[in-house]
């Protein structure tokens, strides 16, 4: 079974938390302090995609995680490559002893390279 190691992870609050490898701990730090103009809106979109779909354990006496997952968009060729990152964040919540409770999607316009869209999804996860 493969286990989240441990490190500094978003609690699902927004506070970091110290996470063992078994268990949340109780030392916390805050977040970094944000970036002000269009490059800390940047940097605050990319942080918030990469950590969103981190395999977390649900904070201490809570039953659900919510994780989300920003899926690619392909402009040339085929296979996105969606199903296969989402068989990853459920097969890391299974391996933390969570099932998908959970999914939906949304989308959105893309205002990037060629248009397009964006798709989100949206994963509870229940413990087990």
């Amino acid at each position: 079974m493969a286990e989240t190691q441990a490190g500094w992870y978003d609690d699902g609050s927004g506070t970091m938390r110290w996470w063992d490898g078994q268990k949340w701990t109780e030392s916390v730090q805050p977040p970094a302090p944000k970036t002000g103009g269009l490059e800390g809106m940047i940097s605050r979109a990319q942080a918030d995609a990469v950590s969103g779909a981190q395999p977390r354990p649900a904070p201490a006496g809570m039953s659900y995680v919510v994780l989300q997952v920003v899926l690619k968009e392909k402009f040339f060729g085929t296979g996105s490559g969606n199903l296969t990152e989402l068989e990853k964040v459920i097969n890391k919540q299974a391996a933390l002893g969570y099932r998908l409770h959970t999914i939906t999607t949304a989308s959105s316009g893309s205002g990037g390279f060629g248009g397009g869209d964006r798709i989100q999804a949206t994963l509870v996860f229940e413990r087990l």
